[in-house]
């Protein structure tokens, strides 16, 4: 590391910390030459996802627009800023586990669908009825009818609950 003071490039790490999220380690070093003291951060190098649009343009990925769009679902409703942030996250790192390059934007509305089916019902469906562009009521009546059955227990799991 270059000192940030005179530029010498001989130092030594004096203490080392993981962040509290894990994700990054926290240096303190000390430059050989002039004895000042500065912090580093070391961190994973991510993989730059791209999205392909529906028209067929590429940009990259933005967590924003991600967490935006669970925000707007999750408005008025019980759900944590944490509970969006983690599922934000474990859909990012799933994709970049996936070695994919790009994802296309259907994938991503789809996996926030899937994250929101199983936070709460009711995001789910405000989020369904603009990705899906419902157009009237039965849109909407169909949407709620496919997500009870999902949500209902087949016969064999209904004799696990019997006593």
């Amino acid at each position: 590391m270059r000192c940030p003071k005179c530029d010498s490039l001989e130092d030594k790490v004096v203490d080392s910390r993981l962040s509290r999220d894990g994700s990054s380690i926290r240096r303190r070093r000390e430059c050989l030459s002039c004895d000042a003291r500065y912090t580093t951060y070391e961190e994973i190098e991510r993989m730059q996802l791209r999205v392909t649009k529906r028209d067929g343009r590429h940009e990259p990925f933005d967590r924003q627009k991600v967490m935006s769009s669970f925000l707007k679902a999750c408005e008025k409703r019980p759900i944590s800023i944490e509970q969006i942030d983690e599922a934000v996250q474990l859909m990012i790192t799933d994709f970049e586990a996936a070695s994919e390059r790009e994802v296309t934007t259907r994938l991503v509305g789809q996996r926030v669908m899937e994250s929101l089916r199983s936070i709460d019902a009711i995001a789910y469906v405000r989020f369904a009825s603009v990705y899906r562009e419902f157009q009237e009521i039965g849109d909407f009546l169909e949407e709620i009818e496919s997500f009870e059955r999902r949500a209902q227990p087949g016969p064999a799991q209904a004799e696990l609950f019997q006593a």
